[in-house]
């Protein structure tokens, strides 16, 4: 589904990415871990061609990305939820859901507004209301259900539930147990590693632009060292 070789990335001149893998099979849930400023939303950004990769390989469903324009990767079938939400404030909820909505790989059985609204029921009630006016729970639910619209194979998380209180966390953690059952690869960022390990089937570290640690749920769990040296948990 999701292969990435010896990527690196810059920022001017500034190395960012020192040659990072990660593989990611059809239907399975990812995550991408490590402590702020390591290279997370970079690795992401170089994913959807938003930062471009200075070297190594992205390949999406073997197809390329390294080269391509952001709307041509998300066209492929990746639909990304990004850090912050940035939903449009000037449109309403629902509003917000069909400016997005696309089936360019022709799904037979698409995301509907209708089909958001049963893994996020508080959409429901809020429909008419504007983006700006939506609590931040409310708006990462939008989010998530905006890249739905667009009929992915594979949703990208960044920084899944940051800010969010306990309860909108469990509902998100939730309806990605959901969309997971969709056949829906999922890639995501976040820091809340006990929730977010009893829904991944792979996990990722990354240390200032390198992936440090690989492996499932269950060797993540054991290794108190990983996650002290990495994680600081």
């Amino acid at each position: 589904m999701l292969s990435i070789s010896n990527l690196t990335a810059h920022y001017g001149t500034s190395q960012a990415l020192f040659g990072v893998d990660l593989e990611l099979k059809a239907g399975q849930v990812a995550t991408l871990l490590g402590r702020n400023g390591m290279g997370k939303t970079t690795t992401i950004s170089s994913i959807m061609g938003i930062v471009r990769a200075s070297g190594g390989t992205i390949r999406f469903d073997d197809q390329e990305l390294v080269g391509r324009a952001s709307f041509r990767i998300a066209n492929l079938g990746i639909g990304l939820v990004p850090e912050g939400r940035q939903i449009f404030p000037n449109l309403s909820m629902q509003e917000n859901l069909i400016a997005t909505a696309s089936n360019h790989l022709q799904v037979a059985d698409p995301w509907t507004v209708d089909k958001v609204f049963e893994i996020f029921p508080e959409l429901a009630t809020r429909k008419s209301s504007m983006g700006n006016l939506l609590s931040g729970g409310e708006q990462q639910m939008l989010a998530i259900g905006r890249a739905l619209m667009t009929n992915p194979k594979l949703l990208i998380l960044d920084e899944a539930t940051e800010g969010l209180a306990p309860l909108v966390r469990q509902k998100i953690w939730a309806a990605l147990n959901r969309i997971k059952g969709r056949d829906i690869s999922i890639l995501v960022v976040d820091k809340n590693l006990k929730d977010l390990l009893k829904i991944a089937d792979r996990n990722f570290i990354i240390e200032r632009g390198r992936i440090v640690w690989t492996g499932d749920s269950d060797a993540l769990r054991a290794d108190r060292d990983a996650m002290q040296r990495y994680l600081g948990v």
